[in-house]
């Protein structure tokens, strides 16, 4: 995986689409790993029978793990997240094929000379929109800058 740096992006620019079929394990074993012992998530019969709906489904932390994943896949190791905010309109459940898209929205240099990227993200699944997403990243300026070093005065998210 490369670095991309703050010049080689540009506002409007489309970040490349991550899809990813949605199965039972990856509701469950998302569910497991953010701690979320709730039914819904692991339980088909409850999720049906007492919910009303027609599956377990996944879970808020699990969305904002894909959203977090799909962020650094496009940035590389060294993008940093500072903020992640997001609207869940519906369900996204086993046999779906969720589709991660996002588009750059903005771009500044802080004082600290730290760059940003604005990115407006959406998962969709049959081309309609689950759930949708404003995030805050930062990208390294060149090779000798690295987000994740920065601390204290230098990192204002």
């Amino acid at each position: 995986m490369t670095d991309l740096y703050a010049g080689q992006v540009s506002v409007e620019d489309r970040l490349p689409e991550l899809r990813h079929q949605v199965t039972a394990s990856t509701v469950v074993l998302g569910a497991l790993a953010t701690r979320d012992w709730r039914p819904m998530h692991h339980d088909r019969d409850f999720a049906i029978h007492h919910n009303g709906i027609r599956d377990i489904f996944l879970n808020t932390p699990s969305q904002a793990a894909w959203f977090e994943r799909y962020l650094t896949d496009w940035t590389g190791p060294r993008g940093r997240l500072a903020r992640l905010t997001f609207a869940m309109k519906d369900s996204v459940f086993p046999g779906d094929l969720m589709t991660l898209s996002g588009r750059v929205t903005g771009l500044a240099t802080d004082p600290v000379g730290c760059a940003w990227a604005e990115v407006e993200l959406a998962l969709s699944v049959s081309g309609a929109v689950r759930t949708s997403a404003s995030a805050r990243i930062a990208l390294p300026v060149d090779r000798s800058d690295n987000p994740w070093a920065r601390r204290g005065e230098r990192w204002c998210p």
